[in-house]
């Protein structure tokens, strides 16, 4: 067993939650000439979700750090130029074309796995490769239909087979369109430098230890696991020789591990005050957002609703480098509706306010209403702080 060097580093907690903020690309000035391929070479992975509220998530994260970047700038900046791909990373996320080597482990693993849900008819993988080759990129619809009968989990012989070749790497998703995967050949997709799995088991995950050390700015070996979702092993195997650094956070109980670059200078800027998406990865791991943020965040959006507390999509309310609240949104035509408003005390009212005020403009809605606070005595004031900054 390798043995670990002492942390000779010691950060307080809020050392540690700003580090995270600025790693995250939440706190200091954004990088708007790089953009949206920025913020995703900077998260190294956007996770994609089926849900649209006010917007999809993968759109929702680059909002968040970057303003009211347009819609179709964003879906433009993730797949044009073969820039990106979409594979299992912390779950279904967009990922830098840069990455695909590292993730040959994962490819090499669906490849080696003796089980499946679905069965792969005879015959039908080799017929997806074929037809791809000849008329690609196509969706599962237009490869011969995606399910069978019209329950989601009924996937038709084409869909087992794309969706198989997609995990052994042979195909990339190229793009969503109506939020059907596109897939074509990854020998037309991936670009010729990166195409290969020459890289080993280790090397890949060094990379990916690294890069989620990088994303999180300081984390535990739990966190940086979850980021990537790696197994615990697999980080103790490499995170010795990842580059990243052990510290000890004052509170946080356990060892944790930061990127020397972000201990090296300060953390300073201009927070970010913004609605984050629940897929946002700021938050991705309940245990660490309540560590770091004392904020317990949880998706609603399965949950029934008589049991929900915050609402179907509550989106936490990011200010000062605090979570201050929630807020559960809908649009109706040109209104934001704010259905249900959770405050962190009066003080929060205008960060919120002001949260809702952009992302309404984002949206093109000229009007939010807002229709329960948590605390009944705030409604009034956080729709007086709206009405100021819509005019």
């Amino acid at each position: 067993m390798t043995t670990l060097p002492r942390p000779t580093t010691t950060l307080t907690a809020d050392d540690a939650r700003r580090i995270v903020l600025r790693a995250q690309g939440l706190l200091g000035a954004p990088d708007r000439r790089a953009g949206v391929r920025g913020v995703l070479r900077h998260l190294g992975a956007v996770q994609l979700d089926t849900i649209s509220v006010l917007a999809r998530s993968h759109e929702l994260v680059p909002y968040a750090r970057l303003g009211a970047v347009g819609r179709q700038t964003v879906e433009a900046a993730y797949w044009t130029d073969a820039h990106a791909f979409e594979y299992w990373s912390h779950a279904a996320c967009i990922l830098p074309i840069e990455e695909w080597p590292h993730f040959a482990f994962r490819r090499r693993a669906y490849r080696d796995r003796p089980h499946w849900h679905h069965d792969l008819p005879e015959g039908a993988y080799d017929q997806v490769i074929k037809q791809l080759r000849a008329e690609g990129p196509l969706t599962a619809t237009e490869l011969g239909g995606a399910k069978k009968t019209n329950d989601w989990w009924d996937w038709s012989g084409t869909k087992v087979a794309v969706e198989r070749a997609l995990m052994y790497g042979e195909v990339v998703c190229v793009e969503r369109r109506g939020w059907k995967r596109v897939y074509d050949l990854a020998e037309r997709a991936v670009p010729d430098t990166l195409l290969h799995d020459e890289l080993d088991d280790t090397e890949c995950l060094r990379r990916l230890v690294r890069l989620a050390g990088e994303s999180l700015g300081v984390g535990t070996r739990a966190d940086i696991a979850d980021y990537h979702r790696l197994k615990a092993e697999q980080v103790d195997a490499v995170i010795a020789d990842s580059g990243l650094v052990p510290v000890e956070v004052e509170g946080w109980g356990r060892p944790a591990w930061a990127d020397p670059a972000a201990l090296a200078a300060p953390p300073r800027g201009r927070h970010r005050t913004t609605l984050l998406s629940p897929f946002d990865s700021l938050i991705w791991e309940r245990a660490r957002t309540e560590r770091i943020f004392g904020f317990t965040h949880r998706l609603e959006a399965y949950v029934p609703r008589p049991k929900r507390i915050h609402g179907y999509f509550a989106m936490p309310v990011l200010a000062g480098g605090r979570l201050v609240g929630r807020v559960d949104p809908a649009r109706e035509g040109r209104t934001l509706v704010a259905k249900q408003v959770t405050l962190d005390g009066p003080k929060a009212v205008r960060a919120v306010a002001q949260a809702l005020a952009e992302a309404a403009t984002w949206v093109n809605c000229t009007n939010v209403r807002v229709e329960r606070v948590d605390a009944p005595q705030l409604r009034e004031p956080l729709t007086r702080e709206l009405a100021g900054l819509l005019g």
